[in-house]
């Protein structure tokens, strides 16, 4: 007999750490099991609806959209709701955030009264042999008699025939008809295992002190119809199937609406996106623009009125617009800087009519989607941004996108080995061998090396289980900064909840879910090098469009390698390739930027490139249509997007399928999937008279790009970039080399390495100094004749005409600096933010203090600034009092006993001090430590010296041992052993 049946209690693994299966797994399973339809319900959440929504889809499953909670105000309650329509859906949405708004990050608090507001949902209260007709009687009055179930978990244990009786009679006491539940944990038997280690790690405990804890057996499992009717009553089976008969709401009923606010009441979008562009377009090209731009624009005016997407843009504009009225600098990048309109608007600064861009790769009809654009803003003041669009929209519509923290294979096997009972030593071991894990296994040579014994059987379990937990959710963080943000209530869209950051909210579904059910994202990114620029342009007074193009020594200065802190070209990659690519012109930098990356150098197009430019080999092209997508890049394929035009001109993809095969790149190395399109595009170019040999080479290429390739918008947005800093370098380094360091931490270089190349490239720098210093590093104007060029104890290393200091004996103090004839010279004063332990409202104190005057000894600059002995000790250590109190053993001596009884009751010490009994500096009463000591301490407190190098220090000895210096090396015999050090 065919007995219908629907699961309504299901848990996937988005009930982070309380059930083993994926949804898809789940969905698939359930499919194929002929269940009517199968509920996801994850507790207070519909993280991973839309992975199962997909899956339903392909398959042809009925999914029902849910969720569960437990009251802890009823004695841990169960309640199931399910929703009907998209108004019950909405409704349960925006339970979920109330619930999840109440606590803190990964928590809730679910009340009886919140049910009551639930419309066209199924409420399912799930059954307990405590549960009386009472209880059961106030529920049915506060959730309402309409779509009320008392469910049923049978899972083959010793209560459950008790629990048939129990619900059968408070079924005739109250009339609230029973249904059948799975309460489901995992789609089959065999991840029990995979449960119960779960279970341990959410507990913090071994799994062998789990056995209250775990599931007594495996059934909470999809089981079969033949199974499920030998223990529940058919009338409890068939109410199942009813009520997922009432539960038609589908994901993909969820439109998304703009919000309207951004468009003034006499404009529509249409003609308000239309006048925001003509007004950039005179801006951008005050000369007028060419035909062809005019053309570009009307191109993509009227894709983008089809698709309705004007509001989109406008949204971002908007936000792009308040942070140039707060002068944060901000550059959008990706696929939007294939955009005129985006230039036109100042979200971009790429003009794509020079750089021969295809507006396709940012959105296009076929794939009918929202387009992507992120901006990026500074990073100390992406915060006002973020605020500005919370004010604007108000939190009840608009909230971050959630970024969905996975396991990844140390992470799994961290967690397995815990779980199992390995000691944290041996968890750190086995952890280590992880350049060799691949998912399945360790070689057993790897786990021997580490101390381990290949079949030892917990050894074995734990890299079974880690393999089976990678890839699980283990929980829901903020995205960098993708903002959902609707027309209405958000939480009735999607649940929202409180991130681990205060006055932040998040949404419980990632980029990828949004993309999939094409709703809006406006991301609103962090850089820092944004900071850096405008804080060097601060120090020149001057903007960014002041900056010249095509500065010949400034591309002379990147040819050379000599690119440390340039933003993208910094690395020691990117610095050993400069020489040998030696950009000229601005396309030049584009390439650079997406040359040296993980995708082309896997796809091996690197060495053909530089070959071909060097006129090495010859540049060739397999046919003429191939030549047009590959000609500015010599005929290797360097960008994403010149991989989708190959895949459309020499294997005939439709530019649905390229989209598609871009999309596989992205995803390839975490999840797979390029394999479906090796045959298409091997075949099609076969078919085309392409030789198999090429065919592979694309192919090649293409799985490279799984490994991280740049789309050409991506690195000519960011190459602009490059060049803006590297200009400000080449011209203006003293104010690059500050506002870098004043921008800390970003980037590969620490504040030391930044301090040494400002030194060799002319730079001077001027020591903390408590009396002069301000918070952030500032310039300062020496002239020859200024006092301070003889008497400054510690201005190092001078280069004067660009030439390197260096320090004649190690035993001498840091040298006084020549002028020569060079009349006077900006000079780097290095800020109080290094000193290590010392808080910026400490500093400000200090700078108040100052400006009444000048600070008499480190006794009057304790009481004035109401520094605590801390705040002393830091700058004591950091050498910053060595105006006031001599070397830095001295003014360390003299904060010792220092107790600043003032700063205690009032840190705003007002008024006359004068009576205020004060220390005088009697002398040094402590001898100087030795250079090195006083090298050693200052990387401990500042993290740099402005002393001589280390390795000067060393020279001398090392000289004795027949090392030579690396200036040494030119004049050396061929073929000569030499001993280096460094």
């Amino acid at each position: 007999m065919f007995i219908p049946y629907a699961e309504l209690f299901c848990h996937s693994n988005f009930s982070f750490l309380k059930a083993a299966s994926h949804p898809e797994e789940l969905v698939e399973r359930a499919h194929a099991m002929g269940y009517r339809a199968l509920a996801i319900t994850d507790e207070c959440s519909v993280a991973g609806v839309v992975r199962a929504h997909v899956a339903a889809k392909a398959c042809g499953l009925h999914l029902i959209i849910g969720a569960s909670f437990t009251l802890l105000e009823e004695t841990h309650l169960q309640v199931i709701a399910l929703a009907h329509t998209r108004n019950g859906y909405g409704d349960l949405s925006a339970l979920i955030s109330r619930a999840r708004n109440r606590a803190g990050k990964g928590a809730y608090v679910a009340q009886l009264a919140d049910f009551a507001t639930l419309n066209d949902c199924t409420l399912i209260v799930v059954c307990t042999l405590s549960m009386n007709e009472n209880m059961l009687r106030a529920l049915k009055s506060t959730f309402g008699a309409d779509s009320f179930y008392l469910g049923a978990c049978l899972h083959k244990t010793a209560h459950d025939e008790a629990l048939v009786s129990h619900a059968h009679m408070l079924f005739e006491a109250t009339n609230v008809p029973c249904v059948a539940l799975g309460g489901v944990q995992f789609h089959v038997r065999s991840r029990k295992a995979a449960h119960d280690v779960l279970t341990a790690v959410r507990l913090k405990k071994p799994l062998s002190e789990c056995a209250a804890d775990v599931l007594p057996n495996s059934e909470p499992h999809l089981r079969t119809r033949a199974r499920l009717a030998a223990l529940f009553p058919i009338g409890w089976m068939m109410a199942s199937a009813e009520i997922a008969a009432r539960c038609t709401f589908n994901l993909s009923e969820l439109a998304y609406e703009y919000p309207e606010e951004i468009v003034p009441k006499n404009h529509t979008p249409t003609t308000w996106l239309r006048a925001c562009t003509e007004k950039g377009l005179a801006e951008r090209y005050p000369a007028g623009p060419s035909a062809h731009v005019l053309h570009m624009i009307e191109h993509e005016l009227t894709l983008i009125a089809k698709l309705k997407a004007e509001p989109f843009f406008l949204t971002v504009f908007d936000a792009v617009q308040f942070a140039r009225s707060r002068n944060i600098l901000c550059q959008g990048r990706g696929s939007a800087a294939n955009s005129v309109v985006c230039f036109c608007l100042k979200i971009t600064e790429v003009d794509p009519a020079q750089m021969n861009m295809l507006f396709e790769r940012f959105m296009s009809l076929e794939r009918n989607e929202p387009p992507d654009i992120d901006v990026d803003f500074e990073h100390e003041r992406r915060e006002e941004v973020m605020q500005y669009l919370y004010a604007k929209y108000g939190r009840h519509r608009a909230a971050l996108a959630a970024a969905l923290t996975c396991y990844r294979s140390k992470s799994a096997l961290r967690d397995a080995g815990k779980a199992l009972g390995l000691s944290l030593d041996q968890v750190d071991r086995l952890t280590g061998t992880i350049a060799w894990w691949d998912g399945r296994g360790i070689a057993p040579e790897r786990l021997l090396e580490a101390g381990f014994d290949p079949a030892n059987t917990r050894i074995q379990k734990v890299l079974t289980m880690a393999s089976t937990l990678i890839g699980f959710p283990r929980h829901l963080s903020q995205h960098s900064g993708g903002f959902v943000i609707a027309r209405d209530d958000l939480t009735r869209l999607v649940p929202v909840e409180n991130a681990a950051m205060p006055e932040r909210t998040v949404i419980q579904w990632d980029k990828d879910d949004l993309e999939t059910l094409g709703l809006l994202k406006v991301d609103v990114l962090a850089l820092g090098i944004l900071t850096v620029l405008r804080k060097a342009l601060a120090m020149l007074g001057r903007s960014l469009e002041s900056i010249p193009k095509d500065d010949a020594a400034t591309y002379e200065m990147i040819s050379r390698g000599d690119t440390l802190g340039v933003f993208q070209i910094e690395s020691r990659a990117q610095m050993a390739m400069l020489p040998r690519l030696r950009p000229k012109v601005f396309y030049d930098l584009v390439i650079e930027v997406a040359l040296v990356r993980p995708g082309p150098i896997t796809g091996k197009m690197v060495h053909p490139y530089l070959r071909r430019r060097n006129g090495e080999e010859p540049v060739s092209y397999p046919s003429p249509e191939i030549e047009k997508v590959l000609e500015r890049t010599l005929g290797v394929s360097i960008f994403q997007e010149q991989v989708m035009q190959l895949a459309m001109v020499a294997a005939g993809f439709t530019p649905g399928e390229a989209d598609q095969l871009r999309r596989a790149m992205a995803a390839w190395k975490k999840k797979g999937g390029l394999e479906p399109f090796q045959k298409k595009l091997v075949g099609g170019m076969l078919a085309r008279g392409y030789s198999a040999e090429y065919a592979e080479q694309i192919y090649s290429q293409i799985c490279g790009f799984g490994e991280y390739g740049f789309p050409e918008s991506h690195a000519a947005s960011f190459a602009l970039l490059a060049y803006f800093s590297a200009w400000l370098k080449c011209h203006h380094p003293a104010e690059y080399a500050a506002a870098l360091i004043n921008s800390q931490p970003m980037g590969f270089y620490t504040p030391a390495q930044i301090t040494q190349d400002a030194a060799r490239h002319g730079v001077g720098l001027l020591p903390i100094d408590v009396t002069v210093s301000q918070w952030d590093c500032t310039l300062e104007v020496i002239s020859s004749h200024d006092e301070k060029a003889e008497k400054e104890p510690l201005l190092a290393q001078k280069c004067i005409e660009k030439t390197r200091f260096e320090a004649k004996t190690a035993e001498t103090s840091a040298p006084k600096v020549l002028l020569g004839e060079k009349k006077s010279i900006s000079v780097i004063r290095l800020g109080l933010r290094l000193v290590k332990g010392l808080s910026e409202p400490a500093v400000t104190r200090i700078a108040q203090a100052r400006q009444a005057r000048a600070f008499a000894n480190v006794d009057d600059l304790a009481q004035r600034a109401a520094l605590s002995k801390h705040d002393l000790t830091a700058l004591s250590r950091a050498d910053a009092l060595i105006t006031l109190a001599g070397h830095r053993r001295q003014a360390h001596w003299e904060t010792l006993g220092f107790e600043n009884e003032f700063h205690i009751y009032n840190h705003n010490i007002t008024g006359d001090l004068s009576s205020i009994n004060v220390r005088k500096n009697t002398g040094d009463l402590v001898p100087s430590a030795q250079i090195g000591e006083e090298v050693m301490a200052d990387y401990q407190n500042t993290g740099l010296s402005l002393r001589p190098h280390p390795m000067a220090l060393l020279r001398p000895q090392l000289k004795l041992q027949n090392m030579l210096r690396a200036t040494d090396l030119p004049v050396t015999r061929p073929r000569q052993i030499v001993r280096v050090c460094g």
